[in-house]
């Protein structure tokens, strides 16, 4: 019985309240992270994107959720940048190419530094491997392994094996990143 008053309470909170998350997108250039804020927002794959020169803000609605992203741009000289825009977020979601294993140590080089950043304790990670349309992409099981994911253990971690050009794993990403900001309201 109770349950069925929280849900009915649940209900009437999304018609008046709308909630609101903010999360940092970042990861190595070229991984997918502008086609990843494109794809959600308009549902629209570009395969000509011209890389993020500093970062890119958007907000996304979904159901009763706003969602402010920050795209963060993924160069060298952008990576000292990250930690300033993941502070205070509800989320930090890392971009990885799955299918660019030259970069793969870089890339865990980079998310595991910034984990380390005081700062940013707590902050739930969303690891997304892209591009699992193409043939020599990792999965979910080998990104987690080569990326040491399991040696986080100071906050919620999850990785999803994503295709932004073929919209595969979205709708669990994006059900993942509202059922935090429902989490982040709730504190």
């Amino acid at each position: 019985m109770l349950s069925f008053f929280r849900s009915v309470w649940e209900w009437i909170k999304s018609l008046f309240w709308k909630e609101e998350m903010e999360l940092t997108l970042v990861g190595l250039q070229n991984s997918g992270k502008t086609t990843f804020v494109n794809v959600i927002a308009s549902g629209q794959f570009n395969e000509d994107m011209i890389p993020t020169v500093g970062f890119n803000m958007r907000k996304v609605t979904k159901g009763n959720v706003t969602i402010k992203l920050w795209d963060i741009g993924g160069q060298p000289r952008f990576r000292s940048m990250w930690e300033r825009y993941c502070r205070g977020v509800s989320c930090i979601v890392y971009m990885v190419d799955a299918a660019d294993h030259e970069k793969l140590e870089a890339s865990k080089t980079e998310l595991h530094s910034l984990l380390e950043k005081p700062q940013l304790a707590g902050i739930p990670i969303l690891v997304l491997g892209n591009k699992k349309d193409l043939p020599t992409a990792m999965d979910e099981k080998e990104l987690i392994d080569r990326m040491d994911l399991s040696q986080v253990t100071d906050r919620e971690i999850c990785c999803y094996s994503i295709s932004c050009k073929e919209k595969e794993n979205l709708d669990i990403t994006l059900q993942w990143l509202i059922q935090h900001s429902k989490k982040a309201s709730g504190r």
